[in-house]
């Protein structure tokens, strides 16, 4: 095992109070929820000129991290190093790579050791397609610098078919597109496109009970869906009008969108959020309400609205905190984070139009570090979810933002009753063929948006269908990638199975020299 890096102190003057506490994370170093950036860059900084021993200096092992071997593996393969990555490993040096990568990536969770944290383990091993949700980062640590030579964009990071569906824009419109940009990060396009390849394969295997064959023409419909509409937007450029609404959607997502503006704001919040009362939420399994932080948070929702400088919508003026709660049990990846639900109260009062705005735990991309070398930063956490947001949704969520809490990054959004997702196991073959193509073709949107409001400073989509090539060799070759690719997910997911089952999850890895 790596000791953690302490090569560099990060700059106070350039680095998020977030990314300070992820480096203290990675280097074993104490420090305290409630310190101050300039307090954690001169613990980072002492821990950095003190002498080294064989054990922490407060004579306590260290918290294993390989983020800096990782990153150095992936400069020489970008470099173009011959190296090998982590998915050449077999038999048991695969299995124990599974087993370090995924303490590491949890460490916090395994920590806290709560009925969250164990639940997400379990989640984990009750379905191949949750463990592939879950552990981006093992996927792409097999992908450490690959890909150099393609065109660089705003990647969303985490494709795969679970992370589309119905959203509402700024304006309440529902529109169909990627709702979860937690990994977004900048990267060769191509990894979007093989994580989200790979992801179709899995779920139609295990969702849709299709065959191997199924499999591959799901997702090369997927990859078939990018190519085309990348090579619309490089002659076209409607990238900056383009949503996919009711008016000219399939009729697969039309019927989606018709679900999602069927029942009323009140109505949601009544069956899912407030007591009898409406004053307040109702306590359940997922929501425990913590009415007493309600002055806490509005001091929280006050330095959000600040710091965002934030156009408040008029269904929410005043942005006045009615009740907070803690969620509980909520996605996949992200099962175990720190989340809160905060009520702010809407025009008319009586809990008919309240608007709901989760404040959820935002971590380090997990391809931070990974992705080759490139003249553009992602930086911070929740900024960089926000930042991402605003950049590939068209008039994306009003409410977008983040906020520093506890010395945790926190990303906002908005709970709406317009969002809605497919469920994956009622398609029919046909339709995952054109639900493929159809995702494939809101990320060839994102990526059109990186040189527009993504920080990229040319013009993206000519290079991408240059590096493209002929398209049926550049669909095999991702194809081939992803079906490699799920093939390695399943022997891993058997191995995590049976480590999961003698209660590998229950430490960490330390080091003790």
């Amino acid at each position: 095992m790596d000791n953690a890096g302490t090569d560099t102190v990060p700059d106070l003057r350039s680095t998020t109070r977030g990314e300070l506490l992820d480096a203290a994370r990675e280097r074993g170093v104490p420090v305290g929820p409630r310190m101050t950036k300039r307090e954690l860059a001169e613990r980072l900084s002492a821990e950095a000129d003190a002498p080294r021993t064989d054990t922490h200096p407060d004579h306590q092992p260290r918290i294993a991290s390989r983020v800096e071997p990782f990153r150095r593996l992936a400069r020489a393969r970008a470099d173009g190093d011959m190296v090998l990555l982590p998915r050449t490993l077999t038999g048991d040096d695969r299995r124990i790579h599974v087993r370090q990568t995924l303490r590491e990536d949890h460490q916090v969770r395994i920590a806290r050791g709560d009925e969250e944290s164990r639940a997400k383990f379990d989640k984990l091993a009750g379905s191949l397609f949750s463990f592939f949700r879950g552990t981006s980062l093992l996927f792409y640590r097999d992908m450490a610098g690959e890909d150099a030579w393609m065109p660089t964009v705003l990647a969303t990071g985490d494709v795969h078919p679970d992370n589309f569906g119905v959203l509402p824009n700024r304006d309440e419109v529902p529109v169909f597109g990627i709702d979860d940009h937690d990994e977004a990060f900048f990267a060769p396009f191509t990894w979007d496109l093989k994580r989200g390849a790979t992801g179709f394969v899995l779920a139609a295997g295990e969702l849709g009970g299709k065959g191997r064959g199924k499999q591959e023409a799901i997702a090369r419909a997927f990859v078939q869906g990018y190519v085309e509409a990348i090579g619309s937007y490089a002659t076209e450029e409607g990238e900056l009008d383009h949503e996919l609404r009711r008016d000219n959607s399939p009729k697969l997502i039309k019927d989606l969108i018709d679900d999602s503006l069927s029942v009323s704001r009140a109505e949601w919040l009544a069956d899912d959020y407030l007591g009898e009362q409406l004053r307040g939420f109702k306590a359940s399994k997922k929501l425990v309400p913590v009415s007493s932080r309600r002055e806490e948070f509005q001091g929280v929702v006050d330095r959000y609205v600040a710091a965002n400088d934030l156009d408040v919508p008029a269904r929410a003026a005043g942005m006045r905190v009615k009740d907070v709660a803690e969620r509980k049990g909520q996605g996949t990846a992200s099962l175990g984070l720190t989340r809160y639900y905060v009520l702010i109260e809407g025009p008319a009062g009586d809990g008919t139009d309240d608007v709901v705005l989760e404040f959820k735990q935002a971590r380090r991309s997990s391809l931070d570090g990974l992705v080759p070398p490139s003249d553009f930063d992602s930086t911070g956490h929740g900024d960089r979810v926000a930042n991402a947001q605003r950049a590939q949704l068209v008039r994306g969520d009003a409410f977008y933002g983040s906020v520093e809490h506890e010395g945790l990054s926190l990303l906002v959004r908005e709970r709406s009753p317009l969002r809605r997702s497919l469920d994956l196991e009622d398609l029919s073959g046909s339709e995952w063929v054109q639900y493929a193509r159809v995702c494939g073709g809101v990320v060839a949107h994102v990526h059109a948006l990186s040189d527009d409001g993504g920080g990229l400073d040319h013009d993206v989509e000519p290079a991408i269908t240059a590096a493209i090539g002929p398209e049926e060799l550049f669909t095999d070759d991702v194809v081939r990638f992803a079906v490699g690719a799920a093939e390695r997910a399943r022997a891993d997911h058997e191995s995590f199975r049976a480590d999961h089952a003698l209660g590998a999850f229950r430490r960490v890895d330390v080091v003790y020299r």
